[in-house]
């Protein structure tokens, strides 16, 4: 049974995760993150200390979402599973929310300029997302299925970036298709990853 404090931290990380996904680290301040996690800009502090500190959760639980999200994708798809990830990640749906997107696409640039202190904790996560997909191709030594894994999600990741960044919907749906199309190239054919 998890306490209340438990609860009203899960609530905070989700709702700075939320909040820096659709804002960006610079585009959200603490009253904002506290006033959609339902708390006191005080009670913010208390629990993370800094925004710094609530954007590290925040990124570590949005990692952590992609990890449990390709684990899922793989168990519930067999050798299918890479083409219903890459439909489900450059849907109009997940394209159009940001707020509750995949923090890959959305966290990454406020990594890059935070630098040293995420970048551990940015490259752990990946190295351990790409290790999933590269699990989960056929065909080749392990250094070649990881070499296609580092191309197939950050594909993926630029494709749903660029698809969000352009306002014409026909514009953003042929960027999303050829970014699949692309994943799904490189990849070759995927395996049951359970097999």
């Amino acid at each position: 049974m998890t306490s209340k404090r438990e609860e009203t931290r899960k609530r905070m990380v989700d709702a700075a995760g939320r909040g820096f996904r659709a804002h960006g680290y610079a585009g959200v301040g603490v009253d904002s993150l506290a006033k959609g996690a339902g708390v006191t800009s005080g009670a913010f502090y208390a629990h993370f200390g800094s925004k710094d500190a609530a954007f590290e959760a925040a990124l570590a639980k949005g990692l952590d979402e992609v990890l449990e999200g390709v684990t899922r994708f793989q168990s519930e798809n067999g050798a299918d599973w890479l083409k219903a990830f890459a439909d489900y990640y450059l849907s109009p749906e997940h394209r159009s929310d940001l707020a509750c997107g995949c923090a890959m696409a959305t966290l990454t640039p406020d990594v890059v300029r935070a630098g040293a202190p995420l970048n551990g904790l940015f490259e752990d996560r990946m190295k351990r997302i790409v290790s999933l997909i590269a699990n989960g191709l056929r065909d080749g030594e392990a250094e070649g299925r990881t070499r296609r894994a580092w191309a197939v999600i950050t594909g993926l990741v630029g494709g749903l970036t660029f698809a969000r960044a352009v306002a014409d919907r026909e514009t953003s749906d042929l960027i999303a298709e050829s970014a699949r199309a692309a994943a799904l190239a490189i990849a070759g054919a995927t395996k049951d990853p359970s097999a």
